[in-house]
């Protein structure tokens, strides 16, 4: 499985515009830019469609012509942008699955063809699985937000058994959430959000605190093991500059997603040296 993390920031980013706090400062002095979270699986599966997630693929070196399925984690715009299905089908009218919860799924109707569209949307919910073309094993899983109604988590199997957790947007562990994984091999790869750095968190969100909470629990649950690879997305400003973030998250067994950085099989094949170490 090769993951290509497209955007690793929250939804306005990392450094902000709007902002010259020492955090966006030290970011764009170090030219350390986060675009809204999304990532792409092995070219064919996109885990939230963000505004700039087209973009990034390019600017990576990649595209999204083979794209055959979609993971929407909630209607939050900054995950879910469907004008993009629209631009697609100015180009190509190839098969593709939209998957995400009720809220999403209706912001994404809008956006097709009514007198037909190869784009097939599907509603999940929490304790839901989904097969996705090309034999990607989904378990959706709940989350603790809010957009509209229902947001979830993905935790995706390649068709040779790796292992990714998609966790963005949520807070704490809703309660059903040990019972969908339990007795579930390690993951490979943990992306977790982790918006508030060191100060104390908003709802439907993490801090470095409840951050680290959420990794003991995967822990203790057997989902955690020496070679999983853990890194924090949807950072914000909120949090310290780079290097004193990394150093934060180092002492939990985890790093700090970068934009456009690649893994494979949860190991790192090519990985932008992050700024700031």
């Amino acid at each position: 499985m090769e993951v290509l993390l497209l955007g690793t920031g929250s939804a306005d980013g990392w450094p902000t515009p709007y902002c010259r706090c020492p955090s966006c400062l030290a970011a764009r002095t170090a030219g350390d830019l986060r675009t809204p979270s999304s990532v792409l699986v092995d070219g064919r599966v996109l885990l939230d469609l963000g505004p700039e997630a087209g973009r990034q693929a390019l600017r990576a070196g990649a595209d999204l012509a083979d794209l055959r399925a979609v993971l929407l984690t909630h209607a939050h715009q900054d995950h879910c942008d469907p004008s993009a299905l629209l631009y697609r089908s100015w180009v190509t009218d190839a098969p593709l699955l939209v998957v995400g919860p009720r809220p999403a799924i209706d912001a994404c109707a809008p956006w097709l063809d009514p007198a037909g569209s190869p784009v097939v949307l599907q509603v999940v919910t929490a304790g839901d699985r989904v097969e996705l073309p090309g034999g990607y094993d989904v378990r959706v899983l709940p989350a603790d937000h809010d957009a509209f109604g229902e947001c979830v988590l993905y935790d995706v199997t390649g068709p040779t058994g790796e292992r990714l957790l998609y966790a963005t947007d949520t807070g704490p562990w809703p309660a059903p959430l040990p019972e969908l994984v339990a007795g579930l091999p390690p993951y490979d790869l943990v992306l977790l959000e982790e918006t508030f750095g060191e100060r104390a968190r908003e709802p439907g969100h993490h801090d470095l605190a409840s951050f680290a909470a959420a990794l003991a629990d995967l822990r203790a649950w057997g989902l955690l093991s020496a070679a999983t690879r853990v890194l924090a997305i949807h950072l914000s400003h909120h949090n310290p500059p780079a290097a004193q973030l990394r150093r934060s998250l180092a002492a939990l067994g985890a790093d700090v997603g970068t934009d456009l950085a690649r893994y494979v099989l949860g190991c790192a094949a090519s990985d932008p040296a992050p700024t700031g170490r």
